[in-house]
């Protein structure tokens, strides 16, 4: 299984990039937004990847943090998404996005993105819904060692977006703070994901009493 590649991009198509490492052309699949996020070519490069094996093909998927690969993993659990579909909603939504709707239990979100339809977009929450605040927290934990392998690329520094952001570590500790209070990490997670839309942001206490005030019982 090939897990990362780190190297220099050689170009950047519609759907993939072509990165080269020590003269061997991996050629990556991305979703947009990745691919967006790209340095230009002739510049140094990590992504974490997926092998997709089939009995005709090989097709390796990149992504710039682990909640983005996650997800594209996790989606491609529910029936009737495959790698295309995967890579679209993280088109549409970005990893942030895809865990904000399916925490929220926002199919609309979901069918937002190219060739997804509404049963689709049901399906996708109803299944990953207790599993979307496991990856939700993964946002916070410490950005991974993508830097230089003497083996791999001699001179080379890769370049790639960190995993963890202000407001993903807000949002787990936020998560954990809300299971240390005896709620359900899926209710949890919703309230978090909800305080966040209303402009909760990247301050932990902020969203912890955000949150809460969505928790308690009305009346």
């Amino acid at each position: 299984m090939i897990g990362k590649v780190a190297g220099r991009i050689d170009y950047i198509a519609e759907d993939h990039a072509l990165i080269d490492v020590k003269g061997i052309g991996y050629l990556v699949y991305c979703s947009e937004r990745t691919l967006r996020s790209l340095p230009r070519a002739g510049e140094a490069v990590a992504l974490y990847t997926d092998l997709l094996v089939r009995e005709d093909n090989l097709q390796l998927f990149g992504f710039t943090s682990l909640v983005e690969k996650e997800w594209y993993r996790l989606l491609l659990t529910v029936q009737g998404v495959g790698a295309k579909a995967s890579l679209a909603m993280l088109s549409a939504l970005g990893p942030d996005g895809v865990s904000r709707a399916i925490a929220l239990g926002d199919w609309g979100a979901v069918k937002a993105a190219k060739g997804i339809g509404p049963k689709t977009a049901q399906r996708v929450v109803m299944e990953l819904k207790d599993k979307a605040p496991a990856i939700m927290a993964l946002g916070a934990g410490p950005a991974p060692d993508m830097g230089q392998d003497d083996d791999v690329l001699e001179d080379i520094a890769p370049v790639s977006a960190p995993v963890a952001q202000v407001g993903g570590a807000a949002q787990s500790e936020a998560l954990s703070a809300l299971s240390n209070l005896g709620y359900a990490p899926s209710e949890a997670a919703s309230a978090i994901a909800q305080a966040q839309e209303n402009g909760g942001g990247e301050d932990t206490a902020a969203l912890i009493r955000q949150a809460l005030r969505l928790l308690a019982p009305k009346g």
